[in-house]
């Protein structure tokens, strides 16, 4: 196939700014992204769909697996408008490419002759992506553990070599105050239980500070920063991470411990399988695992506010109807509880 034209309607990565305008605010954000939409979009960038369009799992943004006349098929990603600049996208485009030519088994995205991968239609900003399959990995496995922990470390190695100018860090405000500010003064928590959800996530707040008073100065690295199962795929040959949209400046234990569960002995076992693959190609610094909890607790905090700032799209109330119920907030409120017991624990002991 000939290199896609990305020229026609594409960023300007000078500027960050897109070169049509985008989609009115005013109404959902993918309310004009049909399937029409979608093939013209692929068609103006130069890929010849045979009008298989498949819808995949994803909230934030929509994502799709076209058909194509004359190979395999191709993912498409629509960015949620309004998220991510044009600059943050396209660092996260670069720091992925520059994994793949490391040969990390990472998923870039494709990039037209002119070097943009980045290209808009309609008002919306997507990009290109070869599929990928595989299957989840199997982690009850020990050598499974230590072959993702190698490539991890590569990852870190490589996102240690400089830092990302444009996108958030990971971090105590931007996970933690921010999303908490944002469901209070939003009205998000049933009446009733506002003042439990203030006084709970006070304690919250203080908890993940002392936890970040233990371990102390620690280095700061491109991260995946998302690396669930989910995100991992596994084939024959290993292991293939995909989806880095969540990228961010955060310390190296935010990639390793969503790859933990079970009881303080399972993920022990299992962390000390990670690390020792980890510790290949890339250093880690032990007074991270004070902050194990604290990444959990918030997660917790970030993923709630997350619901509640994408309450208007019509598939975030399809896929999670109990959101925003009593029941939802009372779980809550005893998870963050639990969280604060956790977080005075000692670490995992590896």
């Amino acid at each position: 196939m000939t290199s896609p034209n990305f020229n026609a309607a594409s960023t300007d990565s000078a500027s960050g700014s897109a070169s049509e305008s985008a989609p009115d605010a005013s109404s959902h954000a993918f309310a004009g992204l049909t399937p029409e939409c979608v093939l013209d979009a692929m068609h103006e960038a130069g890929f010849q769909c045979d009008g298989r369009l498949l819808a995949l799992n994803s909230y934030e943004n929509r994502v799709y697996q076209l058909g194509m006349d004359d190979g395999p098929p191709q993912i498409v990603k629509f960015y949620r408008p309004q998220r991510w600049t044009d600059e943050a996208i396209l660092e996260e485009h670069a720091f992925v490419a520059e994994l793949h030519e490391l040969e990390i088994p990472v998923v870039p995205a494709l990039v037209s002759a002119d070097g943009r991968s980045l290209p808009t239609h309609a008002g919306f900003r997507f990009a290109v992506f070869p599929r990928q399959g595989g299957r989840a990995p199997e982690l009850d496995q020990a050598d499974t553990r230590e072959w993702l922990g190698r490539f991890i470390g590569r990852i870190h190695a490589a996102g240690a070599q400089k830092n990302y100018q444009h996108r958030a860090n990971l971090d105590i405000d931007s996970f933690g105050h921010e999303p908490r500010a944002y469901l209070l003064a939003h009205d998000c928590i049933p009446a009733d239980l506002v003042a439990a959800y203030k006084s709970i996530t006070n304690l919250v707040l203080d908890g993940i500070a002392r936890s970040y008073e233990r371990a102390g100065t620690m280095a700061m690295i491109r991260l995946h920063g998302d690396c669930h199962l989910g995100n991992v795929l596994w084939t024959d040959g290993g292991p293939h991470f995909v989806d880095f949209d969540d990228s961010r400046m955060g310390p190296a234990i935010q990639d390793l411990w969503l790859l933990l569960s079970g009881t303080r002995a399972d993920m022990t076992a299992q962390f000390s399988d990670i690390l020792f693959g980890y510790e290949d190609f890339a250093e880690f610094q032990p007074r991270q695992l004070h902050l194990i909890e604290a990444l959990r607790s918030l997660r917790m905090l970030h993923y709630s506010a997350w619901l509640a700032q994408r309450w208007d799209d019509p598939a975030f109330k399809q896929a999670f109807p109990w959101f925003n119920t009593q029941r939802y907030w009372q779980d809550r409120i005893l998870e963050l509880r639990e969280q604060v017991a956790l977080m005075d624990e000692p670490p995992l002991a590896v």
